[in-house]
């Protein structure tokens, strides 16, 4: 785990930075220092997300911040999150942010319901380490989708499955929290 400085987590558009598996795993990974950040929209108390380009400038520009924080290059640092604040970082690396790798739990493949809105043309451009962690049961991709939508990614991709989990992987931190502790030393 010598490379990666830290992890940059977070929430997906419903919650905030206290999620209860960020908080776990900032608890879990410890001494490893872990950002847990809300989106700009959430600090300002509103519900709906902004879209898409200003929470992946936002990210950019965060990064920056916590890594100046934690006195750690951006490089070593791991960013990802919960469904949609994993999917923001995923795009923010695709276009350049520098990352030791990805961690995307419950990963929005697509809008639930609309198999066809795939949300995957940045996919392509993610040359680095990612961990997936979804439910089998999560109305936002099933494993056969994610299998089709994986292939797309050039670095190499690891998968998590947790057996009849939903997209809320609710009473699943434990889980979440040893796919994470075991993936983190595999980043050389």
């Amino acid at each position: 785990m010598s490379s990666v400085t830290g992890l940059f987590l977070t929430p997906g558009a419903g919650s905030g930075r206290d999620h209860p598996t960020l908080v776990a795993l900032e608890a879990a990974l410890a001494p490893l220092p872990v950002a847990r950040v809300d989106f700009p929209y959430r600090r300002e108390g509103r519900k709906a997300p902004d879209r898409a380009p200003k929470l992946v400038a936002f990210v950019q520009e965060e990064a920056g911040v916590v890594s100046g924080d934690l006195g750690v290059e951006p490089a070593g640092l791991v960013f990802g999150g919960r469904s949609m604040g994993g999917r923001i970082c995923s795009m923010a690396v695709a276009e350049g942010m520098p990352a030791a790798g990805l961690v995307l739990i419950s990963y929005p493949l697509h809008p639930p319901g609309k198999p066809e809105k795939l949300r995957t043309e940045h996919l392509p451009a993610l040359g680095l380490p990612c961990l997936f962690i979804s439910g089998t049961k999560d109305p936002f991709g099933t494993p056969d989708e994610f299998a089709e939508a994986l292939a797309l990614i050039p670095g190499p991709v690891t998968t998590v499955w947790l057996e009849g989990g939903r997209h809320d992987l609710k009473g699943r931190d434990d889980a979440i929290v040893a796919a994470v502790r075991n993936w983190l030393p595999t980043l050389a």
